[in-house]
């Protein structure tokens, strides 16, 4: 989406919180620590530094809320699985998310699964997808970073994805690149 605007920061939350029951539609970004969210988002904003980013995995700890041209909201959730966090901070982080998916009450019209697309799902990718489902949440498979794959690859982990992920096409997005931003907008925005 090249007519993006404004993007902004408005607040990290970590329950119960009145923002989660705004009229503004909510598009959710999901996926393990480290898969790079962050810089999914910044990407598909158009700004290098709305997100932090980091190369440490679980440096997010709430749910952080973008507002994108006074519109839509992109959160981004704490990543699960791999985090250099205490396995009491990584449980809290799950019951949040899970919480936020479950019962928040939030008005999410989309929620964005990122996976790696060098490593391909893992088991708490497929968890997290049975968590969407089990809760009606529309949402999209994204391999991430796929600029490190070749051809060949990329037409197996797309084979891969559509396998664990019946219904559901695989996308292939770079943030290093911008590969696959306007799809990932187009997908965004279909609901």
């Amino acid at each position: 989406m090249d007519n993006v605007k404004s993007a902004q920061f408005i607040k990290g939350v970590t329950g119960t919180d009145p923002i989660l029951s705004e009229k503004i539609p909510q598009v959710v970004f999901v996926g393990r620590s480290n898969v790079g969210k962050s810089s999914m988002i910044n990407s598909l904003v158009g700004s290098r530094g709305l997100v932090k980013s980091s190369s440490t995995p679980g440096r997010t700890k709430e749910m952080n809320f973008f507002l994108i041209n006074e519109k839509i909201y992109f959160i981004d959730l704490p990543g699960y699985g791999f985090a250099k966090i205490s396995a009491s901070q990584a449980e809290k982080m799950r019951k949040m998310i899970m919480w936020f998916l479950q019962e928040s009450g939030a008005n999410i019209k989309k929620v964005v699964l990122i996976i790696d697309a060098q490593a391909g799902p893992k088991q708490f990718d497929l968890e997290m997808a049975d968590l969407l489902v089990e809760n009606n949440h529309d949402f999209i498979v994204v391999a991430n970073k796929s600029d490190k794959l070749n051809q060949k690859e990329t037409a197996r982990v797309a084979k891969i994805i559509e396998e664990k992920f019946p219904n559901h096409k695989a996308l292939f997005f770079s943030a290093k690149t911008g590969k696959g931003n306007e799809k990932i907008w187009e997908e965004i925005l279909n609901w």
